[in-house]
């Protein structure tokens, strides 16, 4: 790989303007898509005996499963093809178009909305594997910090801005107002703008973001093609869980963020059809809310920075956990019809939100060996994708058993408070002192087999 592309001005800005143009895509599926598929879409009676808010959930269980399965396979692709540019831009490509095609089905098309919006979600999830697989490129480890921020401030500003021009577009429709368009018009416009928002800003970021890497080459023995991906993702995937359990404390707090990651990951992605179905809210206070959580995350994160100076890392987070578990009980509690009360949960999911995922991450930083991060960094990404997929399976079952929405967003408390538990077991400073136990020569771990083609530094 070329030195010149580590921490150059241009390259950067290319990377993390990526980040702005999926923003697009992220708001409105919360705020928007959902919302639109089960109030508009969904007919009133149900599709085959099941409602808008179970149906989403099923789906967006099925996605995620789909990723986790997927994921071990794109791992390797990025780390031993060597054409991660590539392979982004065609991610990036399908999951726009997708996303620019969901607008045009029919009320009552259920099948295929659903279909379209599963191959732009999956298009959406697969390009960032490989956008973060470029960081450790284009970066330092004097700079990979500051960037990675840089990219995550920028997708939140990027997102904020598109939703707040979606909603413009939105509250001046109804049925005719000063756009001329119906409130059904306009969401479908929002949509496909979100799509074309990826698209452009994509086809900009391609320009200043080169390619990289440099092929590898499989591992002897692995044959080629996509099974022989498939083979080397799994069989890293394994191993690095397997070399975990050396590791008590980390794996107990892997454990612990599979369940509080679910949590939050469902509550993003139910609150928009919860917030419709149940509350009985239009898709105009749902929009403002997300608009408020997309801003709010932004300076929720800055303050749990402050805290966990103050808690320690691991204290900030039981505090954002403490705070998610009250959150799924007012959810439960707020009267139909409530959009003030609405309003002031999302300001408080807002705050927690940036903190409690930002804090994870570098907790979980802070405990893997040096020497293996990328391994255990891939690791973890699989199993954030594992992590989100029970979550909505749970609240689609439950809202389907008792015909509401409200047990289901109070079962997701469960998932925050056997996090906490868990995460309360977790010895940090032994997580940490465990490091040590690693060693690296010539490839090889003290405490298992070496990982097949896995990116490891000399001792």
């Amino acid at each position: 790989m070329a030195a010149a592309v580590k921490n150059d001005p241009k390259v950067i800005f290319g990377w993390a303007l990526y980040d702005w143009a999926n923003s697009s895509y992220i708001v409105t599926t919360g705020a928007i898509i959902g919302v639109f598929f089960a109030s508009t879409i969904v007919p009133e009676e149900g599709f085959l005996g099941f409602d808008g808010e179970t149906l989403w959930g099923a789906v967006v269980s099925m996605g995620a499963f789909a990723l986790f399965l997927a994921m071990p396979v794109l791992g390797a692709i990025a780390d031993f093809s060597g054409s991660k540019r590539r392979f982004l831009q065609i991610s990036a490509y399908t999951g726009a178009v997708f996303t620019m095609l969901v607008p045009f089905v029919p009320d009552g098309a259920v099948p295929w909305f659903l279909a379209l919006f599963l191959v732009s979600y999956i298009g959406f999830a697969s390009g960032n594997v490989f956008y973060d697989g470029f960081l450790p490129d284009i970066t330092t480890d004097a700079t990979i910090d500051k960037v990675s921020s840089r990219g995550y401030a920028l997708g939140y500003v990027g997102g904020g801005i598109y939703l707040l021009l979606a909603m413009v577009v939105i509250l001046l429709s109804d049925d005719g107002g000063a756009t001329g368009l119906s409130t059904s018009g306009a969401t479908r416009l929002a949509i496909f703008g979100a799509g074309a928002w990826w698209l452009a800003f994509t086809l900009v970021a391609m320009r200043r973001l080169p390619e990289t890497g440099v092929a590898a080459g499989l591992p002897a023995g692995s044959g080629g093609g996509w099974s022989a991906y498939a083979r080397v993702g799994f069989a890293r995937t394994i191993a690095t869980g397997r070399k975990l359990l050396g590791f008590r404390q980390l794996l107990l707090f892997v454990l612990a963020f599979v369940f509080y990651n679910d949590g939050i990951q469902t509550v993003i992605s139910m609150a928009g059809p919860f917030a419709s179905e149940t509350l009985d809210l239009d898709i105009t206070v749902i929009g403002i809310a997300f608009l408020v959580v997309q801003f709010i995350a932004f300076f929720g994160a800055l303050a749990f920075g402050v805290l966990s100076s103050r808690l320690g890392t691991k204290g900030a987070i039981m505090v954002a956990l403490a705070a998610w578990t009250l959150l799924a009980v007012a959810g439960y509690l707020i009267p139909a019809g409530s959009p003030g009360l609405f309003l002031g949960l999302a300001c408080c999911i807002g705050f927690v939100l940036g903190g409690a995922q930002a804090l994870s991450r570098s907790l979980y930083g802070s405990m893997i060996p040096e020497e293996a991060s990328a391994e255990f960094f891939g690791f973890f990404s699989v199993f954030s994708k594992f992590s989100a997929i029970w979550g909505p399976l749970v609240f689609a079952v439950v809202s389907n058993r008792t015909g509401s929405g409200r047990p289901a967003i109070l079962s997701i408390a469960a998932f925050f408070a056997v996090g906490m538990i868990l995460l309360s077991r977790v010895d940090i400073a032994e997580a940490r002192r465990s490091r040590d136990r690693w060693t690296f020569e010539e490839g090889e771990s003290g405490l298992g087999a070496p990982l097949p083609g896995s990116r490891q530094n000399p001792g």
